[in-house]
């Protein structure tokens, strides 16, 4: 085969290193989105009955499309794989010679030559499961599947994005005035966001203190655009 297939997304380095990213995707998405839209009804109106309606309503709407989405993308993400290791299979049977021949090129292209390019391709050709994982890894740059479970996907994902979207709703129910809620529910969503962004640093390459600032910046900057189109859409409903 001599078609470059790529994975929707990049497989993470571990199990839980999928689960993290997991959890921050859904987390943050829920938290940006809500922060921008109770922010913009806020602005908008002081009737916190009205914010906390936004809020909630906006909370279980965006669980809710997470959650389907991480369903489908899971699935497509497992059936594509599926799909490209079936036809690997199929051609390893019926065009045996030529799949030969792209592993001795793979390997040749490592360095080796001779008699010990014959020795490693025979090595991987007589384990026909290793022979399989080769190609859909050196020719396919598709490393092992992750067991994956859209319906734990779709899960994990949903009741992270309730929790990151009840986050900004807190100082909202504190009693506290319209304004001083709006700026605590930014400080809490930004502190929030920068640990996940350094409990995040843990499983990528970079500095934890880089990390978290990097997510709390864009998660702020994108709330800020939530913010704009939520204060136009509250202010349309008022």
């Amino acid at each position: 085969m001599k078609h470059a297939f790529r994975a929707f997304r990049s497989e993470p380095h571990s199990r839980a290193g999928g689960r993290l990213y997991e959890i921050i995707l859904g987390g943050q998405d829920g938290m940006v989105n809500v922060l921008g839209l109770i922010l913009g009804v806020a602005s908008a109106t002081a009737n916190l009955q009205l914010i906390l309606i936004s809020g909630l309503a906006a909370t279980f709407a965006e669980s809710i499309s997470m959650a389907a989405v991480a369903y489908t993308s899971t699935k497509a993400e497992v059936d594509y794989y599926k799909k490209i290791e079936a036809q690997e299979k199929w051609e390893m049977r019926n065009k045996t010679e030529a799949e030969k021949e792209e592993i001795r090129e793979i390997y040749r292209k490592k360095g080796f030559s001779g008699r010990l390019l014959d020795a490693v391709a025979n090595k991987i050709f007589s384990n026909k499961k290793v022979w399989l994982q080769d190609m859909m890894v050196q020719e396919l740059n598709l490393p092992p599947l992750q067991k994956k479970n859209p319906l734990s996907s779709a899960l994990i994902v949903g009741v992270s994005a309730i929790i990151g979207s009840v986050i900004p709703l807190i100082p909202f129910v504190l009693g506290i005035s319209i304004a001083s809620a709006m700026i605590s529910a930014v400080v809490i969503s930004a502190i929030a966001l920068f640990i996940a962004g350094a409990i995040e640093s843990r499983y990528t390459v970079g500095n934890w203190k880089k990390k978290g600032a990097e997510l709390a910046l864009i998660g702020m900057g994108a709330a800020v655009v939530g913010f704009l189109i939520g204060k136009l859409l509250g202010s349309a409903v008022i």
